[in-house]
C-alpha cells in the first residue's frame, strides 16, 4: 500500500479488500450448504455472526456521533475509520433477511400453537409477533442507515469545502441521532437476542449489548490502525498518543461492560424471581458453566489486568493483543447469550459457527475497506485535523 501525503488518498490500496471478499463468499457458500444439513444450528450460528459484525458497524455510528457532539479534536484523524465502519450498515441490512425468514427456527413466540398454550407469551403477543417483529427490524435499519449516510455524506462534502455550517450540521444530526440510537439499539437487543427466551426479561439488557458491541468496535478500530501502521500508512499522523487514548477507551468500556454484566446478574439474583433466575440457572448449573467462567475471567479479569497500567496502553503489542482478545471474547459472549436456547445442557460447537463468522465478516471487511480507500483516509478539510495530528496526552 502507498499513501499520497498531499491528498491523503491511497494510491495502492493493497489486496485486503479482494482477499476479504473471496473469503466472505466462500464462507457464505459453506454456510448456505449448512442450512440444508441442520437449519436450526445454521440460524443460531448465523445470528451470532450477524450480531457480532453489526455491533461493530453500530459502534462506528456511535463513535462518529459522539465525536461531533463533544467537539472532540484528538479523534479527528481517526474519524474515517469510524465513518467507514458505519458505512457498512446498508449491507448489514441485507444480512438481516435470513433471520427474518428463519424466525420460526429460533423464536418460539413465533409459533401460534405455542403462544396459545402459554399465558406469558399471550400477554406479550401484542409486541412479540412475526409481523411487528419484521416491521421493527426494518425501522431500526432505516434509522441507522439514514444517520450513517447523512453523516458520511456531510463529511465528504466537508473535504471539498469546509464551512462552519457543516460543523453545526454534524451536531444537529448527532444530537437527535444519539437518542434514536439509544432507543433502537436497546429494542433491537430485546427483539433479536432477549426474545430467544421470551419468558425472561432484563431492563438493562440493551445497555449490556451496547457496551459489548462498542468495546468490539474499539478493538476493531485499534487493529485497523495497527494493520495500517505495519503498512506504513498514517504512521506519522496516527501516533502513539492516539493509540494511548484508544487504550483508555478500551479500558473504560471494559469496566463499563463488566459493571452492566454484574448489575444485571446481581439484581436478578437479589430479587430471586423464578422467571428471571432461570436464565442464569441454565448457564451455571449445566455444562455451560465453563463458558460462564471464561466470560468472567476472559472478558474482564485478564484484559483488565493487561490494560490497567499507562505503559500497557502505550505498548502497541499489548494493545494489539488486548484488542484481538476482546474481539474473541465478544464472540464467546454472544455465543453464551444465544446458544443455550438451542443446546440447553451445554455447548455443541459446529463448523457453521466458523463459516458464518468468516462469511459475514469477509463481506463486512471488504465493504469497510472499499469505503475507506475510496476517499481521503482523513477528513482533509476539517479545521481540527492538524490539532488532532499534533495531539499529546497529558
Amino acid at each position: 500500500m502507498k499513501l499520497d501525503s498531499q491528498t491523503y488518498r491511497l494510491i495502492d490500496s493493497g489486496r485486503l479488500g479482494s482477499v476479504a471478499l473471496v473469503i466472505g463468499l466462500l464462507g457464505l457458500a459453506a454456510s448456505a450448504a449448512g442450512y440444508f444439513v441442520d437449519s436450526r444450528q445454521f440460524f443460531h450460528s448465523y445470528l451470532v455472526a450477524f450480531t457480532f459484525w453489526l455491533s461493530i458497524g453500530l459502534g462506528g455510528l456511535f463513535f462518529t456521533m459522539l465525536h461531533h457532539l463533544v467537539s472532540a479534536e484528538w479523534s479527528t484523524v481517526l474519524r474515517r475509520w469510524s465513518e467507514s465502519a458505519m458505512a457498512t450498515l446498508p449491507i448489514m441490512s441485507i444480512f438481516i433477511i435470513p433471520i427474518l425468514l428463519g424466525m420460526h427456527d429460533m423464536y418460539h413466540w413465533s409459533h401460534a400453537d405455542v403462544v396459545a398454550n402459554d399465558d406469558i407469551l399471550q400477554g406479550k403477543a401484542g409486541y412479540l409477533n412475526p409481523g411487528f417483529f419484521v416491521i421493527r427490524s426494518v425501522v431500526y435499519f432505516v434509522i441507522w442507515i439514514i444517520l450513517a449516510k447523512t453523516l458520511h455524506r456531510t463529511s465528504l462534502k466537508q473535504d471539498a469545502d469546509h464551512s462552519a455550517a457543516l460543523s453545526m450540521k454534524f451536531k444537529k444530526i448527532s444530537a437527535p441521532g444519539m437518542i434514536l440510537f439509544a432507543v433502537t439499539i436497546s429494542f433491537a437487543a430485546f427483539d433479536w437476542l432477549m426474545s430467544l427466551d421470551a419468558h425472561w426479561y432484563s431492563t438493562i439488557f440493551g445497555v449490556y449489548i451496547f457496551t459489548g458491541g462498542f468495546l468490539a468496535f474499539l478493538s476493531f478500530m485499534t487493529l485497523t490502525g495497527l494493520y495500517q501502521r505495519r503498512q506504513s500508512i498514517l504512521r506519522e499522523q496516527v501516533t502513539l498518543e492516539h493509540y494511548h487514548d484508544l487504550g483508555k477507551l478500551l479500558f473504560a468500556f471494559l469496566i463499563f461492560w463488566a459493571y452492566m454484566a454484574f448489575s444485571q446478574y446481581f439484581l436478578i439474583w437479589y430479587a430471586n424471581i423464578p422467571e428471571e433466575t432461570v436464565w442464569f440457572y441454565h448457564r451455571w448449573y449445566s455444562d455451560w458453566r465453563p463458558i460462564t467462567l471464561v466470560i468472567i475471567f476472559g472478558h474482564f479479569v485478564i484484559p483488565f489486568i493487561a490494560l490497567i497500567t499507562r505503559a500497557a496502553k502505550r505498548n502497541l503489542v499489548v494493545l494489539g493483543f488486548a484488542a484481538a482478545w476482546l474481539l474473541l471474547m465478544r464472540w464467546v459472549d454472544l455465543y453464551w447469550l444465544i446458544f443455550p436456547t438451542l443446546h440447553k445442557h451445554g455447548p455443541q460447537y459446529s463448523w457453521m459457527d466458523l463459516t458464518t463468522m468468516i462469511g459475514i465478516g469477509g463481506i463486512f471487511v471488504w465493504f469497510f475497506w472499499n469505503k475507506y480507500v475510496s476517499h481521503p483516509v482523513v477528513p482533509v478539510s476539517d479545521p481540527t485535523l492538524e490539532t488532532s495530528i499534533q495531539f499529546q496526552n497529558m
